[in-house]
């Protein structure tokens, strides 16, 4: 690496001044930057394929906005502080063709390719959950099928919507079918969706997910939830992806597809601070809604949960270097 990126520091500068990038992080959209960060923060603001309330398309811009607040680089739990281990960029937005989905994707994925073929880790802002479908093409295309850590209140695998192949109900069930993930080491956490019929109850099981649904998430505990994901997992390489609706609504009410019985923003840092261990080469976070939410509650979580994917991607090169 020849240069090593870093956000402006927030004790010399006013975190309400500047261009808004996530965490006040340099933006850089030039492909060239990938010679020089471990990590590349990106938007996609599309939701042509959200099946209710639109919006999310906004939430990458507004996630940056209240990442202002996060502009702290050192995590106390993780004892790590990301811009010391890490070079990393605020890559701008990708690009998409409204309207049009499948030209849509093929925007998605080139611009994720070259991202996972120099091994920078992508953690990218949706954007409703079909974004995460070539995301995952391009990952695969690089790295071969993945192991998916999916934290929703959906399973996200119904085959067609109206008879179409491509909403944000439908990603992990072309995933499996694509084979750009191995179900085998893959698991949906946080699931408590209403179901159209029975055939729901089995549809994501079928096709060789594991799944920890909200009520017996709440009863075994977050400290069970992170010992089954690391199990399931083990030393695949891996994908997360994290729809903000497996918050609460009354954590996250900025999201098209709220579902009641969720849980807390501390719920998941809790239980993604206890995967830092996993080999995770992808993060995505996706739903965010902002119009739905003026108090910006939810993109603040989001911008959260964010901040601790970075600080894994930190403690990892700590823990490698060491």
């Amino acid at each position: 690496m020849s240069k090593h990126y870093k956000p402006k520091n927030s004790l010399m500068s006013p975190r309400f001044s500047g261009v808004k990038t996530f965490m006040r992080m340099e933006l850089v959209e030039d492909e060239s930057v990938l010679d020089d960060v471990d990590f590349a923060v990106l938007g996609i603001p599309f939701d042509t394929c959200a099946t209710f309330r639109v919006g999310c398309r906004q939430g990458p811009a507004s996630i940056r906005e209240m990442s202002a607040l996060a502009a702290k680089p050192y995590s106390g739990p993780l004892g790590v502080d990301i811009f010391e281990e890490c070079s990393g960029v605020d890559y701008g937005d990708l690009g998409s063709v409204p309207g049009y989905v499948e030209d849509s994707f093929d925007v998605i994925k080139q611009g994720m390719l070259p991202i996972f073929q120099k091994g920078v880790i992508p953690v990218a802002m949706g954007g409703d959950h079909s974004v995460t479908l070539p995301e995952l093409r391009a990952c695969a295309e690089v790295n071969g099928p993945v192991a998916l850590i999916h934290f929703d209140a959906h399973y996200d695998t119904i085959d067609k919507y109206f008879g179409k192949d491509y909403t944000h109900g439908t990603p992990f069930y072309h995933a499996a079918k694509e084979g750009l993930v191995d179900t085998s080491k893959s698991i949906q956490v946080g699931i408590r969706e209403g179901l159209y019929g029975p055939e729901d109850l089995t549809r994501s099981s079928d096709l060789g997910y594991a799944a920890i649904k909200a009520d017996e998430h709440h009863k075994i505990g977050n400290e069970a939830v992170i010992e089954r994901i690391i199990e399931r997992v083990g030393d695949a390489k891996a994908f997360l992806t994290f729809d903000i609706d497996y918050l609460d609504p009354a954590c996250a009410p900025g999201t098209g597809t709220p579902v009641p019985g969720g849980f807390t923003t501390a719920d998941a840092l809790e239980i993604i601070r206890g995967l830092k261990d996993l080999n995770i080469i992808g993060y995505d976070i996706v739903e965010v809604a902002p119009m739905f939410d003026p108090s910006g509650i939810t993109s603040i979580a989001a911008a959260g949960i964010m901040q601790e994917f970075l600080s894994h991607i930190a403690y990892r090169k700590k823990k490698a270097r060491a």
